[in-house]
C-alpha cells in the first residue's frame, strides 16, 4: 500500500465551497482534487494499492483529514468536480478523532499533519532532497505541500523525516505524485 498526504494550508474545512469556483471558495480545493487523482487513477480503472489523505487546514475549523481509499472508494472520475463533491459530501457529516465513511472508500476525522506523522513513516517530497533514482529504497508513504510551502512548524514536525527529491525542477504537487508513481511503477516492474 502506498500512501500519499497533501498539506491544504487554506483549504475550507467544511462544505462552504461552490464545485464551479473550487480555487477561490475552496482554498485551492483543486490542488488537492488534482492530487487525489494523480494518486488513484490509471488510464481505465483505479490504483487499488494507494490511499491519499488531505490535510485540511483552512476555515473555519481546522484541522480535518479527508482520506480516499483506493481499494474501497466507487463512483470517483478523473476531474477535479467528482473528488471535490465527495470532500464536500465528507465534511457534511459530524466527525471525531476517528475516521468516519462519508462515502465507499472517502472518510473524514478531525487532527491533522501530527497525528498522520504518528501513525505513517511519511517520507517528504522536497526539491531539496535525495533523488528518488538513486535511492536504492522508497517508503510506501509520501507526504506533500499543496501550492505553498511547508510553514515554520510543519517543517519542524517532519525534520526526522527522510526527504526526496523527483528532480531538478519544482513541479506541481500532482505532477510530481505522477513522477513517483512512475518510479515506483517501474521498480515494481522490474525496470531498470
Amino acid at each position: 500500500m502506498t500512501s500519499f498526504a497533501i498539506v491544504g494550508h487554506v483549504a475550507r474545512t467544511d462544505g462552504a465551497f461552490s464545485l464551479n469556483d473550487l480555487p477561490s471558495t475552496g482554498g485551492r480545493m483543486d490542488v488537492l482534487c488534482r492530487c487525489v487523482n494523480a494518486s488513484l487513477f490509471l488510464s481505465h480503472t483505479l490504483r487499488r494499492d494507494v490511499d491519499c489523505s488531505l490535510i485540511l487546514l483552512g476555515p473555519p475549523v481546522p484541522p480535518k483529514t479527508v482520506k480516499f481509499s483506493g481499494d474501497r472508494v466507487r463512483s470517483l472520475n478523473p476531474d477535479e468536480r467528482s473528488p471535490a463533491a465527495m470532500v464536500k459530501n465528507a465534511l457534511a457529516i459530524p466527525c471525531g478523532s476517528v475516521f468516519r465513511e462519508s462515502s465507499a472508500g472517502v472518510t473524514v476525522r478531525k487532527g491533522g499533519l501530527e497525528r498522520l506523522l504518528q501513525e505513517h513513516r511519511f517520507g517528504v517530497l522536497d526539491e531539496q532532497g535525495t533523488d528518488i533514482r538513486k535511492c536504492d529504497w522508497l517508503p510506501d508513504a509520501f507526504l506533500l505541500s499543496d501550492h505553498q510551502n511547508f510553514t515554520g512548524d510543519e517543517v519542524a514536525l517532519v525534520a526526522g523525516c527522510p526527504k526526496y527529491s523527483v528532480g531538478p525542477a519544482v513541479l506541481h504537487a500532482d505532477h510530481a505524485i505522477c513522477v513517483l508513481h512512475n518510479e515506483l511503477d517501474r521498480r515494481a516492474g522490474g525496470w531498470k
